[in-house]
């Protein structure tokens, strides 16, 4: 099994569209069948990253499938309009 991990900075003045974004992330789970689990979390501290995702495929081919799926990639697309960094990693379980 696969966990993918994805960490994001937003934009200052952007918290309608994080949420709109956030929203978006939670509405895939169960809608695109490669997500095993998922997990979007928002951060409640201070000088950290803002938000969280993490999401569990079976392999490497399914998160490439998942990360290729026009709900994904619509989902997504408001994301690279608000974010400042993002940082992910994949490993195996």
């Amino acid at each position: 099994m696969i966990k993918h991990v994805v960490m994001w900075k937003f934009k200052p003045g952007t918290e309608a569209e994080q949420e709109k974004f956030l929203s978006g992330l939670r509405g895939l789970l169960g809608v695109i069948p490669q997500i095993k689990e998922q997990e979007v979390g928002v951060n409640k501290g201070e000088n950290n990253y803002d938000a969280v995702l993490v999401s569990v495929f079976d392999s490497m081919e399914d998160l490439a499938a998942y990360q290729t799926d026009p709900r994904h990639v619509a989902v997504a697309s408001v994301c690279k309009e608000i974010r400042v960094d993002r940082v992910a990693v994949d490993y195996e379980v």
